[in-house]
């Protein structure tokens, strides 16, 4: 069992920059961000597999980056844009084969989100 903690969402105006922070309980190969808007389904941000590969959602590609230090996972956001507000999750897959993929049914362990919401 994989247990994880997201912290560092806020407020923050268009254009403006958050870092997000995910803390999981032990190691785990890869994990990514999703987020969900009100009235929209989650969907996948970004994707980090140790194994030398990152994906992005096109929406984020050149503001976000995603990283990894020990068993932390960050995310930085740049550019910020109000279609970006909601609530962002960090989360594994059980099985090493999703690793590189940012569907979200294919993630089995995820954190409790933390609020986003970018002013316009």
């Amino acid at each position: 069992q994989v247990r994880l903690m997201e912290s560092g969402g806020g407020s923050v105006q268009a254009g403006g920059s958050l870092r997000l922070s995910c803390a999981a309980s032990t190691y785990v190969r890869c994990m990514g961000w999703f987020r969900q808007a009100p009235g929209k389904e989650r969907e996948g941000v970004a994707v980090f597999d140790r194994d030398s590969f990152t994906a992005y959602a096109d929406s984020v590609k050149g503001r976000f980056l995603i990283s990894v230090d020990k068993n932390t996972l960050y995310l930085q956001m740049n550019s910020l844009e109000p279609e970006d507000g909601g609530v962002y999750y960090c989360a594994a897959p059980a099985q090493s084969r999703y690793c590189r993929t940012l569907g979200p049914r294919n993630f089995d362990y995820w954190g409790q989100g933390t609020q986003v919401t970018v002013s316009s």
